[in-house]
């Protein structure tokens, strides 16, 4: 459906006349747009995940044992930091660009990422303060990144006419999620290299990408006037980083719990949380100028598409996680892998995944500017709703080539999704809320990637918690170890174990060594620090934590289908019938004269 002309927006109207002057005058530029914010996106997105794969690396480099339980928490913001400043800021940065200029504040983000990807190429400091340089550092380039994210989905808007739009703003979406996956396996290849290549990488890309887009970009659409909506952007940013840290920490155990979904601090920050985000709402439906127009959540095709881009991101986000956990944990060691090869592996393993995205997601871009968006982003969910149940029958130690179908549809399913949903969002905005709305996306996408290791992670540890214990306990006393031995390791948090699997360590030998047990006579201490045991012992466990996991993906999927169905279809401005009103209404006003 189209906006009836009687909505008429100037603004709009204004900005298709100044894009039909630069395609006039400039009939490329468009397409320099295109290429430097699809270079711009890949780069943050990569970003958020290279170091998923790296971290072993990163770890021993800085003298760190991942495994100490008082490192969890550094291992926690290395993944949490970045990921935590790209979600909680794309708002703010998206209504800067409104009011400033999106090419503007797009540009500084370019800026800032360049800057701090040279400060994290080397790290003068070992032990906790390496891994705080880190942290410190990727939290600044998430700043950055937000910058690049909030604006580069609007400024494409503005750029391209509405008959091309799906096709543009696909092809950089498909960028931002291939992003996602490519980190996994430019981590995984530059980690066995130099553990701070993982960081070197991102160097020359970010200081030419900034140049560049100094050079060549400039302000096609036009800047709303007005002035920071303060109560509002500090409302929203502490509501939702104290929703995502205790969503996070929720991982960790309290009180001989599995998770600390009884500790009063995670209680508080998710429950504090989510009444500030209430007060953000308050606050928004009475300020003059609102740092985001809520009344955009009743466009049927801006609300329900945004709720399935949330809930398709929480779920693409944890199936990243099982997977890296399925392959470097269990698969891989079965199949002759040493654990410290995995992290490689594991990313050569999930390249289906990233193949089938990179072959759907531009033909659905192109095909949704033709047929609207609703048969992708429908279909799309529900054939990765699909694959995630497939997941589940096939057994842990699978043939690799019935897994690599099941990611290989899983990446197509996500490909058809989030080139359609992307242009749908943004087409049925008006010029003048571009820069807004594109943050509100930016905040829902990387908010689901963010949501998704706290809550796939405490699904899978409540998964592993029922069954781990005993299986531990049994599988320890048939190699030798003592009953006392044997309990007291099972009855660690199943948290540590998981986190073994998801950094590709053994954990028998880090555990078991201080105690003394491996050199005891009758304990097999062969076989428990060999490849196959903590495998093997973590197979049946982990198997009950997936049924969790990919059946509460699967629901997300099919939730995310119904709203992109109910969405509606072809949601565009519709450019023509806007110029027409504009025209007519000027010469209305030149007879009343």
């Amino acid at each position: 459906m189209t906006t009836p002309p009687t909505d008429l927006d100037l603004g709009e109207v204004q900005t298709i006349r100044r894009r039909q002057r630069y395609d006039r005058d400039h009939p490329h530029y468009k397409w320099i747009v295109l290429t430097n914010t699809t270079l711009g996106i890949l780069l943050t997105t990569i970003n958020s995940s290279i170091l998923l794969i790296s971290l072993p690396a990163i770890f021993r480099g800085v003298g760190l044992n991942p495994l100490e339980a008082s490192n969890v928490g550094y291992l926690l913001w290395m993944l949490m930091g970045y990921l935590l400043a790209t979600a909680v800021l794309v708002v703010m940065f998206g209504r800067l660009g409104d009011i400033y200029g999106r090419v503007r504040i797009y540009n500084l983000g370019f800026l800032v990422f360049a800057v701090c990807a040279v400060a994290l190429s080397f790290d003068p400091v070992t032990g906790g303060a390496g891994a705080m340089w880190i942290i410190v550092w990727r939290v600044l380039q998430g700043i950055g990144g937000a910058m690049l994210t909030a604006n580069s989905a609007a400024i494409l808007t503005d750029a391209f006419p509405a008959k091309q739009r799906g096709t543009a703003l696909g092809i950089n979406m498909v960028a931002a999620v291939a992003g996602s996956f490519l980190g996994l396996l430019i981590g995984g290849v530059l980690s066995e290299w130099d553990w701070r290549a993982v960081f070197w990488v991102s160097v020359p890309i970010a200081v030419l990408g900034t140049i560049w887009s100094y050079r060549s970009l400039h302000e096609v659409g036009l800047r709303s006037a007005g002035r920071i909506d303060w109560a509002g952007t500090i409302t929203f940013a502490l509501g939702l980083t104290a929703l995502l840290t205790g969503i996070t920490y929720g991982i960790q155990p309290y009180g001989g719990h599995a998770t600390g979904w009884s500790s009063p601090w995670v209680l508080g920050a998710v429950i504090g949380g989510l009444l500030l985000l209430a007060l953000f709402c308050v606050v928004e439906a009475k300020v003059a100028e609102p740092m985001f127009h809520l009344g955009l959540f009743r466009n049927r095709a801006f609300g329900l598409g945004n709720f399935a881009n949330l809930l398709v991101s929480i779920g693409r986000g944890g199936v990243q996680f099982m997977l890296i956990i399925w392959l470097q944990g269990i698969w891989l060691p079965l199949h002759g892998f040493s654990y410290e090869s995995t992290p490689l592996w594991a990313g050569i393993y999930m390249l289906p995944l990233t193949v089938g995205f990179l072959a759907a997601g531009p033909i659905s871009g192109w095909l949704s500017d033709r047929y609207g968006s609703r048969p992708f982003t429908t279909g799309g969910a529900l054939l990765t709703g699909v694959t995630f149940i497939a997941l589940l029958v096939i057994p842990v130690d699978f043939n690799y080539w019935l897994f690599a179908l099941i990611i290989l549809l899983n990446g197509i399913g996500s490909g058809l999704f989030f080139s359609p949903n992307t242009a749908a969002i943004m087409s049925s905005v008006p010029a003048a809320q571009r820069g807004a709305a594109s943050g509100m996306r930016g905040t829902l996408f990387n908010g689901g990637n963010a949501l998704s290791m706290g809550i796939f992670f405490s699904l899978m540890v409540v998964g592993l918690a029922a069954t781990l214990p005993s299986a531990l306990s049994s599988g320890l006393q048939a190699q030798g170890v003592s009953a006392a031995a044997a309990g007291k390791l099972a009855d660690m948090p199943p948290v540590g174990s998981l986190f073994a699997a998801f950094l590709g360590f053994n954990p028998i030998q880090e555990l078991l060594g201080p105690t003394g047990e491996l050199t005891k006579p009758g304990v097999n201490a062969h076989a428990l620090t060999g490849q196959e045991f903590f495998p093997n012992l973590l197979t049946g466990p982990f198997h009950s934590g997936l049924l969790v996991v990919f059946l509460a993906a699967a629901v997300m999927m099919f939730l995310a289908a119904a709203a992109s169905y109910f969405a509606g279809g072809k949601y565009v401005h519709d450019e023509q019938a806007e110029l027409a009103e504009a025209d007519q209404l000027t010469r209305d006003k030149v007879a009343v004269r």
